[in-house]
């Protein structure tokens, strides 16, 4: 009886140390579980998203010529970024179809975030009036640097002193005023179309190879008016020969910054042009959010600031998201107006 016991007593014993045994084997399992969570949770943390761009060249497409404003722009933009991403930028100019051939060959390249596109307004009006498929949607803003608003801009010796006075006398003779612009389709076109559409007037629009021959046609008392940038008219207005009748921008220009802005004067037209820099869509968010870092750098630079003020071009930095937003807002407003204003 007592080698029974004892047998039954040491089986029970044996039981007690297995399952005591188990008990240990689980816990080191669960606890060598969770160290190796979060060994992988350190390491996902502390590798880099992104060695974007490394030393690789980065190309900064400008669908314009060279030395305008775009141009101007995008050279000193990319002079600073080269400085915050730590490798070597190209600027070429790629022109054709109002911007559509500059701004094409950038949609169709690899999105990787080392082919970049100056993106100008007239990147949301090119579908609206006909000239390629392509808009804004296809790309991701990764920040803007300036706007320049337009300035409805006439000679000194004008008979009109206001921009009411101006619009009062389109009113009454229609189509006898000739206004000049940049060329057909241009912001500046837009612009002049716009005050024939928000005022109830008719102009003769006269479309010009860029903005200078316009403001020398105005010069040369060959046209009424023009609708162009201030610094464009800055030089004349400085000498006497011109005056500026209105700004049409958000707010008052630093070149001519007494004259107020159609806003101001109870007539609701805003019309700008703007620049900022944008890739293709399909780059991914890691590279976009480097590119947005290192554009805010390069835009909020005291020598990108210095130049746009130089020019004569208002600073005003927009990060990626926010451009996408006010993108996306005015290709809609341009896909409305250009064909009620019946330019396309």
């Amino acid at each position: 009886m007592k080698k029974i016991l004892s047998l039954a007593l040491s089986a029970a014993m044996l039981l007690s140390l297995a399952a005591c045994g188990g008990g240990n084997d689980n816990k080191s399992n669960s606890s060598a579980g969770t160290p190796s969570s979060a060994s992988t949770s350190a390491d996902k943390s502390s590798t880099p998203k992104t060695d974007f761009p490394g030393n690789k060249q980065i190309s900064l497409i400008v669908p314009y010529s060279a030395g305008g404003a775009s141009d101007t722009t995008a050279r000193i933009y990319a002079s600073e970024l080269e400085k915050a991403l730590g490798t070597t930028i190209v600027v070429s100019n790629v022109t054709g179809a109002s911007g559509a051939i500059g701004l094409e060959q950038v949609r169709n390249s690899n999105p990787d975030g080392y082919t970049i596109a100056y993106m100008p307004v007239e990147s949301t009006m090119l579908r609206a009036l006909g000239f390629t498929d392509l808009s804004t949607d296809d790309f991701k803003f990764i920040g803007r640097a300036m706007t320049i608003p337009a300035a409805v801009t006439v000679r000194a010796d004008a008979p009109w002193n206001t921009f009411q006075e101006f619009v009062d006398y389109a009113k009454e003779h229609p189509g006898e005023v000739q206004v000049g612009n940049s060329g057909t389709g241009s912001i500046w076109h837009v612009a002049a179309a716009s005050i024939e559409d928000k005022c109830g007037v008719e102009f003769t629009h006269v479309p010009f190879d860029g903005a200078a021959p316009a403001v020398a046609a105005l010069l040369g008392n060959n046209i009424q008016a023009v609708t162009v940038s201030p610094s464009e008219v800055k030089t004349n207005v400085d000498s006497g020969d011109f005056k500026v009748l209105a700004i049409l921008g958000e707010g008052h220009s630093s070149v001519v910054p007494d004259v107020q802005t159609a806003q101001e004067m109870g007539i609701d037209i805003t019309i700008q042009g703007w620049g900022g820099f944008a890739v293709p869509k399909d780059t991914p968010q890691d590279v976009i959010d480097v590119l947005v870092a290192a554009s805010e750098t390069a835009i909020n630079s005291d020598a990108v600031k210095d130049l746009l003020a130089e020019r004569g071009f208002e600073h005003a930095y927009l990060n990626g998201t926010d451009m996408d937003a006010k993108a996306a807002s005015e290709l809609a407003y341009y896909g409305d107006l250009i064909p009620k204003l019946g330019i396309a």
